[in-house]
């Protein structure tokens, strides 16, 4: 099964080598044909720590590093 690999804003980098991912996703709701967006947060993990909020990243699919990070940064 291939991993998946979504694109996001960071929105924080509060804590060591973990930043706070927000991908938006955008779809048209079945029955009212709207366009609609959602976001949710990811926690990845930034080894460096080189990437700053408000950067645009992509995150990939990873075994679990903590509790919460089950995603890695992609170098862009």
């Amino acid at each position: 099964m291939p991993k998946r690999i979504l694109q996001g804003t960071v929105t924080s980098t509060a804590n060591a080598q973990t930043v706070t991912v927000q991908v938006v996703r955008r779809f048209k709701h079945p029955v009212l044909q709207k366009t609609i967006k959602k976001s949710k947060k990811y926690r990845a993990h930034d080894e460096a720590g080189k990437f700053a909020v408000g950067d645009s990243v992509r995150i990939i699919e990873c075994a679990p590093k903590s509790k919460t990070k089950r995603w890695e940064v992609i170098a862009e």
